[in-house]
């Protein structure tokens, strides 16, 4: 899968609509092939992002978890360590 897309589910703060958005359309340009769609497709394109969106908020509203929320920061602060060390080669 694209590693532009991140876990979303069970972090503090809770992912807002604008992360979920930009994952769908990570989503969308995977599956489609496309970066950015042709006018012909725009709609189409446009059309999946808000769907896998939509779907998305559902799912991560109605997902439970007995497991304390992550922070976001101290997440972030990890990968970004992960990612210094896999590179530094």
């Amino acid at each position: 899968m694209c590693r532009n897309i991140k876990t979303l589910f069970n972090f503090e703060p809770a992912a807002t609509e604008e992360e979920i958005r930009a994952a769908s359309l990570q989503f969308v340009r995977k599956v489609s092939g496309m970066h950015t769609p042709s006018k012909a497709n725009e709609g189409a394109f446009f059309a999946a992002v808000d769907a896998i969106a939509a779907t998305a908020s559902t799912l991560l509203s109605s997902l439970e978890t007995q497991a304390a929320a992550k922070d976001r920061t101290e997440e972030d602060a990890k990968a970004r360590a992960r990612s210094t060390r896999r590179f530094a080669h």
